[in-house]
């Protein structure tokens, strides 16, 4: 693990973590009883993040502990330090919530985390719950995740919830507060602790990263040793060539937010039909103006088309799990209207 010695790279609450860290336990109690409940959230997310650091930053951001830090050499932050710190100043209940948001899908509240609850997961533990708490936790969530959700559920108690939620009326803020505890108590918290990531999908997606001619490489060896994996890596990977299959919506939403720099970069080398893709939904002014600069950019390295692909398909992700635009590499089946 690096060490960190840059102050100047380090943030406010960073600072703050690291100060929080090299202080004892009484210190940061006094410290936190002035802290509502977000500030000890994100301070004790930076400590939980923070890694190791030199005791020469800590030095430089508070002089009068220098012979305190400097006993320590370096401070480790993670999450079972940074829960150990809390349980020793704060009450269970407490600990629990602030450590459910550091370590639970990403969200400021629990409907935003439910957002990023993988909809099979959900509708496995929703299937054993009451119609009328399914309909009050589709009701809050993004009304495409509830969507995804409900198609997976029995269809006679999908039919019950989708009943419950069109009699339902404003929920009452107790009620509210009890499904949002039981969420929290019966489900995120054994997410966080149980949740494995697949690792054929992360892997996946380190290949993504990947310049073409290491990606063909790797995969060419792995082809050699576990032909399986190679192929369910494969299948799982999106690449540039993937955003074919976005329709006109879906590109001009893209084309939005991309650096049209970095578009003329990603589409040297690549087939007419891609570059037509994205020209054609372009305003005729503007895909004018794309073309003569596109003819105007000489040779470029095939590292950097490479990178600026892999940074249009990150932004494209991003678009797609905000529910902004719909990705779909074209590699499985699909029901089909004709």
């Amino acid at each position: 693990m690096k060490v960190r010695e840059n102050l100047r790279s380090l943030s406010g609450p960073e600072k703050a973590a690291a100060l929080l860290l090299a202080l004892s336990e009484e210190q940061v109690s006094s410290v936190f009883e002035l802290l509502d409940d977000e500030e000890i959230k994100e301070v004790s997310a930076e400590m939980a993040s923070l890694g190791k650091m030199s005791s020469k930053i800590i030095d430089g951001l508070c002089q009068e502990f220098t012979e305190l830090i400097s006993s320590k050499g370096t401070l480790v932050g993670s999450h079972d330090s940074t829960e150990r710190l809390l349980a020793k100043i704060l009450d269970k209940g407490r600990v629990d919530n602030i450590m459910e948001e550091i370590r639970g899908p990403a969200g400021r509240t629990m409907w935003d985390k439910l957002n990023n609850v993988n909809e099979t997961l959900l509708a496995n533990y929703l299937r054993n719950e009451y119609p009328q708490t399914v309909a009050v936790v589709l009701s809050k969530v993004r009304t495409d995740h509830a969507a995804r959700v409900l198609a997976l559920l029995p269809e006679p108690f999908a039919l019950e919830v989708i009943n419950r939620m069109l009699s339902m009326e404003m929920v009452q803020k107790e009620i509210l507060m009890d499904v949002e505890k039981t969420l929290r108590v019966e489900f995120m918290n054994n997410l966080a602790r149980t949740s494995r990531r697949d690792s054929h999908e992360m892997m996946a997606e380190i290949f993504n990263c990947l310049d073409r001619a290491t990606e063909a490489r790797l995969s060419s060896a792995l082809d050699e040793v576990n032909p399986e994996s190679a192929e369910k890596i494969r299948a799982l990977m999106f690449t540039f060539e993937d955003l074919k299959n976005l329709d006109s919506a879906g590109v001009q939403t893209l084309l939005r937010v991309i650096d049209k720099n970095k578009l003329i970069i990603a589409l040297k080398g690549v087939p007419d039909s891609m570059r037509d893709l994205f020209l054609d939904n372009m305003s005729e002014r503007a895909a004018k103006i794309m073309r003569e600069d596109m003819a105007a950019t000489g040779p470029v390295k095939v590292k950097d088309v490479d990178e600026a692909q892999m940074e249009i398909v990150s932004t494209a992700k991003q678009l797609s799990d905000r529910g902004e635009i719909i990705l779909s590499d074209g590699k499985g089946t699909e029901d089909m209207v004709y």
